[in-house]
C-alpha cells in the first residue's frame, strides 16, 4: 500500500505540475478566441450531466455524475437506470475505519470505474458536519469531526484524481440538514463557521486540490452559497489556494450575475440558455466585466481540458478485485461497540440468524447517491460457509412484526448457541431530501431483540443504518456490532468479523448519544420558517458532551478489538515553545492480547488557559497501525500553529493563547491513558483596534492602550467617588468594606464602555479628551 500512495503522489504531482503550465495556458489561448456567446456557454451544462462542447475550437464536452462512494452513471434523470458500478460503504462507515491509505485505493477504484465508463468528474465527497443525529443525508458525510472528515475525504480525492478524474468537494458550505434545504438559511457565527464547518473543506482543498468544489443550496447568513464571495473566493480561493472551478449543486443558483461575480463558474444542470442570455445580458450592462468572465470560463475550461486529455480509451477495470476490496474496506469501516464475556469471534457454535437485513441487506442510503451494485452479499450466504446456521425472518421488509415471526424467532434462538439479531434502520428513515423525526429504529426492531434475549442469554445485535440510532436494549445483550452502510460486500466483511477472520478495527467517527435530548442542536433542528440557529456554536459532537458532562452511550473514536492494546512512553520534542515550531509528539503501543490487530492512535490537544471559552479537547492527529501479538511499535505525530490556535472573530485569524497546553493520546475520545503538558508562547497576537465602544478591561489587555488603563481607571474612579482624600480614620471592618467596594466597582467600571466616561461623567471627561486618548492607541 505504501508503494501505491507513492505512485499515486508521483502521478498527482505531474498532472498539477502540467496542470499549472499547460491546462491554464491552454485554457486562456481558447479563451481569447470565443465570442460572448461562447463564454456564456461554457458556465452551464448541456443536459442533467454533460457541458456544451464548443466544435469550432475543438473544446470537447465531459461528464459529470454522482458518486460519493460508487459511480453513479444514470440514463439521462432515470436515477434508477444506471450503469453497473462497486458500491463500496458509504462515508459514515469510511470514516469509522480512520484508514486514509485504504480510502486512497478505494479513490483509485473510483477512478478505474469512471474512466471506464468515461466520466470525467464524479460527484463527491461529501464532508458537511454532522450537527445532528437525524440529518438525513449523514450516511453521506464522515464525521462530526472536521480533522477526521478532513483528512479522509483528502485521501479519497487524491486516489480518485491519480486516475484522471475529477473530485467535487461538496456541499460547501453549512449544509447540515435537509428540510427546506433548498432555501434554508443557515446562521452561524464567525468562530463556529471557521472552528468547525469550514476545516474539513480547507483540509482536503489544501491536502488534495479537488479539481471541483460543488456549492451547496442553503443561505449563509442571509447570502445563498451560489453567490457568496466570502465563500467562494474570499476564503476558498484566496486564503485555501483554492485552483479549480466551483460547480452549483443541482438547481442551487439563485441570482446567476451575482454568482459570476461571487466565485460561482458552473452551472448545473443544464438551463435551456436561460441563465446563458442573462450573463450575456449582464455583461453587455456592465454588471459582470469581461475580465471577470474570462477567469470563470478559464478556471472551467482548465479543469476540462485536463480531464479530457487525461481520458483512457478503452479502459476497463477487474470487477472481482474491487468487490474484494469492497469487502476489505467494509471490514474495517465496522465498530465493535459491546463483547462481554468474549462473545465474539463465534468458533464451532449453532448461530441463529435472525431478521429481514441478514439475507436482503441494507447495504446504501438513498437519494443521488444510490448505486446499481455489481453484485450484493449478505451475512446468510457468507456466514453459511464458515459455521452451522439457522434463520428467521424476525420482520418484513417494510419493518413490522408479528406474534409469528416472533414465535419463529425465538424457537431459532433457543435451538442455537447464539443468536445473531440483524436490525438498522430502513430506506424509509434517512434519505436524501428529509430528516429524520428521532433516533429510534422501528419500533418492530426493539421488540424483536427484546423478545430474543428473553429466551438466549447469547445475543449479539448487528445495526445496517447511516447515522446514530438509540439502543434501549444494549445492557441486555452481549455483543453490538455497528456495520453502517457496508456497501455490496458488506455481508461477507460481517461474515468475516463473526467468526473472528478479521478482527473489527473500527472507530466511531460519530458520538452515540443516549436519547435524543442529550445531542447538542436538540432544541434548534431542524430549523424553521427557512431559518436555523446554530445556537450550540463550536460544541457539536463529542466537543458538546464533554463540556456538559453529558455521558454518551458511546463516545466518539470507541471501538473495540479481539485483541487489546496498552500505551506507554509519551515524548514530547520541547516542554515549551513558540506557536510557530514544529513540535514532535511520540507514543508507543503494543498488542497484548493474542491475536493480530489494528489500533487508531488518537492525538488530542486542551487549552488549559481559560481565556476564552473552549472545547475540553480537540481532536488534532491520528493514524492507524497494525500489530502482530505481542509487538510494540512508536508512532509520532508533528503538531503545528493551527493545532493549538483558535478562531478569534475580532480580528478575523486564528490565534493562539499563551500559557499551558495538555496533550492527551489513546484508543478513543474517552479513552487517553497518555498526557504531557507543555508551555506554549504566543508569537504574533492581533488586537482588535480601540474605539469608544472597547471596554476599559480591553485598553488593559492590549500593548498600545495598557498605559492608559491607569489613567482611565483613575478618571472613571475620580467620577463616580472613588478618590477620596478623606483622612478619617477608618475602623478594620470599615476598612475591609471599603476594599470590597473597591474591588467591586473596579469589576463594573472594568465592564464599561469608555464611551460612558462622556455620558456619566457629569462634563468631567469631553468627546475631545477621549478622542485624543484613542488618537494615541492607534
Amino acid at each position: 500500500m505504501k508503494q501505491q500512495g507513492l505512485l499515486i503522489s508521483m502521478i498527482m504531482l505531474a498532472q498539477t505540475a502540467f496542470g499549472q503550465s499547460g491546462y491554464d495556458t491552454k485554457a486562456k489561448e481558447l479563451v481569447a478566441k470565443m465570442t460572448l456567446e461562447e463564454k456564456a456557454s461554457l458556465c452551464s451544462g448541456r443536459d442533467f450531466w454533460s457541458t456544451k462542447p464548443i466544435e469550432r475550437l475543438d473544446i470537447p464536452s465531459v461528464f459529470m455524475t454522482d458518486g460519493p462512494h460508487g459511480l453513479r452513471k444514470a440514463v439521462g434523470t432515470d436515477f434508477t437506470n444506471s450503469v453497473p458500478a462497486t458500491c463500496f460503504p458509504t462515508a459514515a462507515g469510511l470514516a469509522s475505519s480512520w484508514n486514509p491509505a485504504l480510502l486512497q485505493e478505494m479513490g483509485v477504484a473510483l477512478g478505474e470505474e469512471c474512466q471506464a465508463n468515461n466520466v470525467q468528474f464524479l460527484l463527491g465527497p461529501g464532508v458537511n458536519m454532522k450537527r445532528s443525529p437525524l440529518g438525513g443525508r449523514n450516511f453521506e458525510y464522515f464525521s462530526e469531526d472536521p480533522v477526521l472528515a478532513g483528512k479522509m475525504a483528502a485521501a479519497l480525492i487524491n486516489g480518485l484524481q491519480s486516475q484522471g478524474v475529477g473530485a467535487s468537494l461538496k456541499h460547501f458550505a453549512a449544509n447540515n440538514q435537509e428540510f427546506e434545504r433548498l432555501s434554508n438559511n443557515s446562521v452561524v457565527d464567525e468562530r463556529t463557521l471557521h472552528e468547525i464547518y469550514l476545516p474539513a473543506f480547507e483540509i482536503a482543498v489544501k491536502e488534495a486540490q479537488p479539481w471541483t468544489v460543488m456549492c451547496s443550496y442553503n443561505k449563509i447568513n442571509g447570502v445563498y452559497a451560489s453567490e457568496n464571495s466570502l465563500l467562494l473566493d474570499s476564503i476558498l480561493r484566496k486564503q485555501w489556494g483554492f485552483k479549480g472551478f466551483v460547480v452549483s449543486d443541482w438547481g442551487a443558483v439563485n441570482d446567476r450575475a451575482a454568482g459570476i461575480n461571487a466565485g460561482l463558474d458552473l452551472e448545473m444542470p443544464g438551463n435551456g440558455g436561460i441563465n446563458d442570455k442573462k450573463i450575456i445580458d449582464a455583461v453587455n450592462s456592465g454588471r459582470i466585466s469581461m475580465q471577470r468572465l474570462d477567469e470563470v470560463v478559464t478556471q472551467i475550461l482548465a479543469q476540462q481540458l485536463k480531464t479530457h486529455a487525461l481520458h483512457k480509451e478503452g479502459a476497463t477495470y477487474d470487477k472481482d478485485k474491487h468487490h474484494s476490496l469492497a469487502r476489505e474496506v467494509s471490514s474495517e469501516c465496522a465498530v465493535l461497540l459491546k463483547n462481554s464475556n468474549n462473545i465474539l469471534p463465534i468458533e464451532k457454535k449453532k448461530i441463529a440468524l435472525i431478521g429481514n437485513f441478514a439475507k436482503v441487506p441494507r447495504y446504501q442510503g438513498a437519494g443521488s447517491s444510490q448505486v446499481n451494485p455489481t453484485r450484493i452479499a449478505n451475512v446468510y450466504d457468507a456466514l453459511s460457509k464458515a459455521a452451522s446456521v439457522t434463520f428467521a425472518q424476525g420482520y418484513t421488509a417494510d419493518a413490522t412484526t408479528d406474534d409469528k415471526l416472533i414465535a419463529e424467532a425465538q424457537q431459532e434462538a433457543k435451538n442455537s448457541n447464539v443468536a445473531v439479531v440483524v436490525v438498522g434502520l430502513p430506506d424509509t428513515y434517512e434519505s436524501e431530501g428529509f430528516d429524520r423525526s428521532n433516533m429510534d429504529m422501528p419500533e418492530a426492531f426493539n421488540r424483536l431483540i427484546d423478545a430474543v434475549v428473553k429466551v438466549q442469554p447469547n445475543v449479539v445485535v448487528v445495526l445496517m443504518n447511516g447515522s446514530a440510532v438509540a439502543m434501549p436494549w444494549a445492557g441486555k445483550v452481549k455483543g453490538i456490532i455497528e456495520c453502517w452502510l457496508g456497501g455490496q460486500a458488506g455481508g461477507e466483511a460481517l461474515a468475516d468479523i463473526l467468526t473472528g477472520k478479521v478482527n473489527p478495527s473500527g472507530k466511531l467517527s460519530e458520538t452515540f448519544a443516549v436519547k435524543l435530548e442529550d445531542t447538542p442542536s436538540y432544541l434548534e433542528f431542524p430549523g424553521r420558517n427557512g431559518t436555523t440557529i446554530y445556537g450550540e456554536g463550536i460544541f457539536i459532537g463529542y466537543r458538546y458532551y464533554d463540556k456538559k458532562k453529558v455521558a454518551p452511550l458511546f463516545p466518539f473514536g470507541f471501538g473495540l478489538s479481539y485483541t487489546t492494546f496498552a500505551y506507554s512512553d509519551m515524548d514530547i520534542s520541547t516542554a515549551a515553545a513558540s506557536d510557530t515550531d514544529k513540535i514532535k509528539v511520540s507514543v508507543k503501543v503494543k498488542n497484548t492480547g493474542k491475536v493480530a490487530g489494528k489500533e487508531v492512535v488518537q492525538l488530542y490537544v486542551q487549552d488549559e488557559n481559560k481565556t476564552i471559552l473552549r472545547p475540553e479537547k480537540e481532536l488534532k492527529h491520528f493514524t492507524k497501525v497494525f500489530l502482530q501479538p505481542g509487538e510494540e511499535t512508536t508512532v509520532s505525530f508533528e503538531l503545528n500553529y493551527r493545532d493549538f490556535a483558535y478562531y478569534d472573530e475580532k480580528v478575523h485569524e486564528w490565534q493562539t493563547s499563551n500559557g499551558q497546553y495538555n496533550i492527551l493520546a489513546g484508543g478513543s475520545s474517552a479513552d487517553l491513558p497518555l498526557h504531557t503538558s507543555m508551555k506554549i508562547s504566543a508569537s504574533h497576537v492581533l488586537y482588535p483596534p480601540l474605539t469608544r465602544n472597547s471596554l476599559l478591561k480591553e485598553f488593559a489587555q492590549h500593548p498600545k492602550g495598557k498605559a492608559m488603563y491607569a489613567k482611565l481607571m483613575e478618571n472613571m474612579s475620580s467620577m463616580f467617588g472613588g478618590n477620596s482624600n478623606s483622612t478619617e480614620k477608618l475602623t478594620p471592618a470599615q476598612e475591609d468594606a471599603k476594599k470590597k467596594m473597591q474591588t467591586m466597582m473596579i469589576t463594573i467600571l472594568n465592564e464599561m464602555p469608555v464611551s460612558k466616561l462622556v455620558s456619566m461623567g457629569g462634563g468631567k471627561f469631553t468627546d475631545q479628551m477621549l478622542d485624543a486618548m484613542l488618537e494615541q492607541v492607534q
